[in-house]
């Protein structure tokens, strides 16, 4: 039985997957798969990631989960079949969707699609971080019991922040409501690090921010081409990555 594609109305499904490397990491049958899902339209960003929590992020986008569930099962490890190892050990994984805010009333039809349909990679943008993050429903603190033009007044002071970092900061913000622990996940591409840290900071002062939500954990890193990402896990640090400012703005 051939199963059918599973797809939404509109916009991309997608799937940010994040693994440790084994010591059987080897970066060459990596780079097939990833070949392999860009052949089925599927959009792949590679990043590098800084700290303890994993070592390397695939963010995948394409409009039918399908796809995306077979490059899941091609990129995990599987000892078992050493034609089929890839040195991936899957440690934490998110699962979202583009969407348009209901807030996003008369918002002209170019701008709708490229949220819906936006297109990756992001060009000399290298610094980057995810996060998910939730309203809260305490007694006092109740987003969804706000009227909608309350809440959307919030949401227009909370985008006019965003917008200041126009040129440094591209945002994807996804719908993850039914699918997965939060309600959003948020992706940022940046010029520097400091320009992410700025713009996190900067809007968790709007109310929306500092009385209605909360943050999940973050993961942070160095976006580029796959090669070169995974040459660059493989060799010690010794062939030139993508270079990222790290003072300064």
């Amino acid at each position: 039985m051939v199963l059918e594609p599973v797809k939404s109305t509109e916009g991309l499904v997608v799937l940010h997957l994040f693994f440790k490397l084994k010591a059987s990491f080897d970066a060459e049958p990596v780079l097939d798969k990833i070949k392999q899902a860009e052949l089925q339209d599927a959009q792949v960003v590679t990043v590098a990631l800084l700290g303890h929590k994993a070592d390397i992020c695939f963010m995948i986008l394409h409009e039918d989960a399908w796809v995306l569930r077979d490059i899941q099962t091609s990129l995990c490890d599987r000892p078992s079949s050493p034609l089929l190892s890839t040195g991936l050990e899957l440690v934490d994984s998110y699962v979202s969707h583009t969407e348009l805010s209901e807030y996003a009333v008369d918002m002209p039809p170019a701008m709708a699609n490229m949220r819906l349909n936006p297109k990756f990679p992001v060009k000399n943008k290298h610094a980057w971080c995810f996060y998910p993050m939730t309203k809260r429903r305490n007694p006092q603190q109740n987003w969804y019991q706000l009227g909608f033009e309350e809440r959307q007044g919030m949401m227009y002071e909370h985008g006019a922040s965003g917008r200041k970092f126009a040129g440094r900061v591209i945002q994807l913000v996804t719908g993850s409501s039914g699918l997965d622990d939060w309600e959003w996940a948020v992706t940022l591409f940046g010029n520097s690090l400091n320009d992410l840290k700025e713009i996190v900071y900067t809007m968790r002062y709007d109310r929306v921010s500092a009385v209605y939500a909360e943050f999940g954990r973050f993961y942070t890193g160095l976006s580029g081409p796959a090669e070169e990402i995974l040459k660059c896990l493989t060799s010690g640090g010794n062939r030139k990555a993508p270079t990222i400012t790290t003072i300064g703005t």
